[in-house]
């Protein structure tokens, strides 16, 4: 079993709902907690409680921070929420915990957690500015977030909080692992074939959420659940080593930079077989809940 720790701003871009179907499912995932991050984090911690009611699982779940630690906000809004009347959950979680019940969680697993961050890394800095000992506790940080083959673009993780991403680039944690969109950019489903396929049921309150995404978007990009099946899957992605730093002057300049270094304790993602991908997702994801 991996033992999981899910931060995300499910509710905004759908992969993130795509992502913890994928979490849910897995066998060999134990999943200790969710935290919510960004605008309306508890309407986001709702989605999530949604989600594990279908996957007859009890998560902890927390709504963590609002806003990011210095910018304004980019993303004010979960406006898959709106998808949340037809579907049962919580609507009361714990405010100002999710730092706590993460650094709880991790100094009683010590060695053995996947930090898997879908969102901005608000939440994250939070937890290791407060706590510095909490990233040598971790297995390994795992980031869907970056983008560093093309220094003109940023990703949209980042940009929500470069000063965060920032933070997260300089923790001594065993492993940090990034899945940028050097490799995400290449897992994407079309409208129509996300409603012939997402037909278990946990992918079908996926498929009610999506719904919210289609009425502006045409297709699915794999972004997150990509970076979570690499945790599980081994040859879905291959990685370079190295160091990776991220600018965070302002948003308009917020990059990723990625230097290759034999046993740097950075990892970036930069290939992937896309058809083992969407084999792995899809066997996960319709064989279980």
């Amino acid at each position: 079993m991996k033992k999981i720790l899910l931060d995300t701003d499910i509710g905004s871009d759908i992969d993130d709902a795509v992502c913890l179907a994928y979490l849910l499912s897995h066998p060999e995932c134990e999943l200790l907690g969710i935290t919510t991050v960004s605008g309306q984090a508890e309407s986001r911690a709702m989605m999530a409680d949604a989600m594990c009611r279908v996957a007859k699982k009890d998560i902890p779940i927390y709504a963590g921070t609002d806003e990011p630690l210095i910018i304004d906000q980019k993303q004010p809004f979960a406006k898959q929420a709106e998808q949340l009347k037809n579907w049962p959950h919580r609507k009361d979680f714990p405010r100002g915990r999710a730092v706590e019940f993460l650094y709880e969680t991790i100094i009683k697993n010590p060695g053995e957690i996947t930090f898997l961050t879908i969102g901005p890394l608000t939440n994250a800095a939070l937890l290791f500015a407060e706590h510095p000992d909490a990233a040598a506790m971790l297995k390994e940080i795992v980031v869907m977030g970056g983008i560093f083959n093309d220094h003109t673009r940023a990703e949209w993780n980042i940009i929500c909080d470069p000063h965060a991403a920032n933070i997260v680039c300089r923790l001594n944690a065993p492993v940090i692992r990034f899945v940028g969109l050097d490799v995400t950019l290449q897992v994407v489903m079309d409208a129509a074939e996300v409603k012939r396929r997402f037909t278990s049921p946990i992918l079908r309150i996926v498929a009610d959420f999506a719904d919210v995404w289609f009425e502006s978007q045409q297709s699915i990009c794999f972004h997150d659940p990509l970076t979570a099946v690499t945790v599980f899957k081994d040859g879905v992605c291959t990685f370079k080593t190295g160091r990776v730093t991220a600018a965070c002057e302002s948003p308009d300049t917020a990059r990723t930079f990625f230097e290759p270094k034999a046993g740097g304790n950075h990892e970036i993602a930069h290939g992937v077989d896309v058809e083992l991908f969407f084999e792995e997702y899809f066997r996960v994801c319709q064989g279980g809940v």
